[in-house]
């Protein structure tokens, strides 16, 4: 059975966007992009809500674009050969290879492609990540601990979620940026 990460970039206060919406304090330098790259190559599928569907996009066909820094490049090709499902009830058609949309999140639809799927599969969304934790989907939890604090935005993890963690992994990186890898216990949803 594949496992189910959820991964992102955050402040130090736990916010993955600041209070605009702005996340341009948290692009990761070389050194942290090739760490998530080599994170990424295990993904098989990605589970996007319609926004961060519409970040990620940007890197639809980025992967023929040889001006790109190497890692760059290099991630643009995983997302070329990653399928995508986007949870979204108002976007009609996709704008990146792969992807299919669904209008309803399926908690049971997950489960059946977690036990089907050969690679795991990665969540992304604030509002789709809070909901694949209720249905206790999400296997894994990485997030990359920025060295700044914004005071209020978008949270890593929604309010009413409680979750017990238990440390798997860490890194420290030359920026200030930290690594930690969590598996997911027992939630109260």
């Amino acid at each position: 059975m594949a496992n189910l990460i959820y991964s992102a970039i955050a402040s130090l206060d736990g916010y993955i966007a600041d209070e605009q919406g702005r996340f341009d304090w948290s692009m990761p330098d070389e050194e942290v992009h090739a760490f998530i790259n080599d994170l990424q190559r295990q993904i098989g599928t990605y589970l996007f809500g319609r926004r961060m569907y519409e970040v990620m996009t940007a890197w639809e066909g980025l992967s023929n674009d040889a001006g790109l820094p190497a890692v760059e490049h290099d991630f643009a090709k995983m997302w070329d050969t990653t399928d995508k499902v986007v949870y979204s009830r108002t976007l009609e058609t996709a704008s990146s290879a792969r992807t299919r949309i669904e209008r309803n999140f399926a908690p049971d639809e997950v489960r059946r492609m977690k036990g089907e799927a050969d690679r795991d599969l990665a969540v992304g969304g604030s509002e789709l990540v809070a909901e694949a934790l209720r249905a206790g989907l999400v296997d894994e939890c990485h997030l990359f601990l920025s060295p700044i604090a914004l005071g209020g935005g978008k949270r890593f993890l929604a309010d009413g979620i409680r979750i017990e963690l238990e440390l798997l992994d860490e890194r420290r990186f030359g920026n200030g940026v930290v690594y930690l890898r969590y598996g997911v216990g027992k939630s109260d949803r």
